[in-house]
């Protein structure tokens, strides 16, 4: 029988030492290394635990704030529009005490006066060439007239332009009246003084039908049934001046363009029938130039041929005199040698 192989163990507290054998000894050490594995991976797995809970706690810490922040600029945010709110509920709650106050008589009155009162303090930056006065004049065709005229020019001077004109007409009456008007009531006869007065455009400022949101929310063209013609609230009254009046004023600024592009246009047709006047004239000079130049190149041409001529008959007069010179030559040598033959015959 094979000797047992055999280990020697000593304890790490009694320092006794005892032997056990090599497959005993080998579970042992590997359950002591199992154990410390285990130790180990707990106290790694503890230590990633607590670094992530720690992370998330970070997180989540910074995510209350970030809420608490957002909440805080809400809550801000939010009694700032109540506040907002509560002013306007006022000041509605306010207009509407006013309204009851009065009488129907006496809030036309105040209504013109309100609107007399806005446009004086922007006349002077805002429309310093403008007329807004009282329409006075009763119509004779219907006996009616409005209530005020604007009127706006592009300066003062004696040539100044019109740059657009407005019949205003103001209503107001009381909510508990007997009888309630409506906006509608008044546009034909606000349409009648327009056109009567001559002007452009024509506005009904008024504070009736209150509870009507078509009217509420601000400046209501009515141009479908009144030519250029529309309704506001009071406190759209300068807003509708500034608007129609920059409108005219971007209309007078295309029209002077227009006109500009006219004129150049009218001044180039002018050079066109010039230059074709020009060219009509200067065709017909070319002609006539051309014309007698043809005739003097064909004078010049006859001349040549005429001097051709003579001096072809120059020539042969020249030849002619030479033969006869030699003629001459011939008899008076004849004559020194011999006489003539006639007179040596005698």
């Amino acid at each position: 029988m094979a000797k047992k192989e055999m280990h020697k163990i000593v304890c790490p507290h009694c320092k006794r030492a005892f032997n056990i054998e090599k497959s005993d000894y080998e579970a042992l050490l590997k359950q002591v290394k199992t154990s410390e594995f285990n130790i180990e991976l707990k106290e790694r797995l503890d230590n990633e635990k607590d670094k992530y809970k720690n992370q998330l706690e970070k997180q989540r810490l910074s995510y209350e704030e970030e809420m608490a922040n957002i909440e805080s600029k809400y809550e801000k945010k939010l009694d700032n529009f109540k506040y907002q709110l509560q002013l306007k509920d006022n000041e509605l709650e306010q207009a509407k005490n006013y309204k009851l106050q009065l009488s129907t008589k006496g809030i036309g009155e105040d209504l013109e006066k309100y609107c007399k009162a806005e446009f004086e303090k922007v006349r002077r930056m805002g429309f310093p060439y403008a007329y807004f006065e009282k329409d006075n004049k009763v119509s004779s065709q219907s006996g009616s007239k409005g209530d005020f005229i604007f009127r706006d020019y592009d300066s003062k001077d004696k040539n100044k332009i019109e740059l657009t004109s407005i019949m205003f007409e103001m209503k107001n009456e009381r909510s508990v009246t007997k009888s309630k008007h409506k906006n509608e009531d008044f546009l034909k006869e606000l349409d009648k003084d327009r056109k009567e007065k001559k002007c452009e455009y024509a506005v009904l400022v008024s504070t009736l039908e209150a509870d009507n949101d078509i009217y509420n929310a601000g400046i209501y063209d009515v141009s479908h049934k009144y030519q250029k013609m529309y309704v506001v609230r009071p406190q759209f009254f300068i807003p509708i001046i500034s608007l129609i009046r920059n409108a005219s004023t971007n209309v007078l600024e295309i029209r002077n363009e227009i006109a500009k592009y006219e004129n150049q246009n009218a001044t180039m047709r002018d050079l066109n029938e010039r230059i074709k006047e020009f060219k009509f004239n200067f065709g017909g000079m070319v002609t006539k130039s051309s014309d007698k130049f043809n005739a003097a190149i064909k004078k010049i041409d006859d001349t040549i041929a005429d001097l051709q001529k003579v001096k072809e008959n120059l020539m042969s007069s020249g030849k002619e005199l030479v033969n006869a010179n030699n003629l001459l030559m011939d008899f008076s040598l004849t004559d020194k040698k011999g006489g003539r033959k006639n007179a040596n015959k005698k």
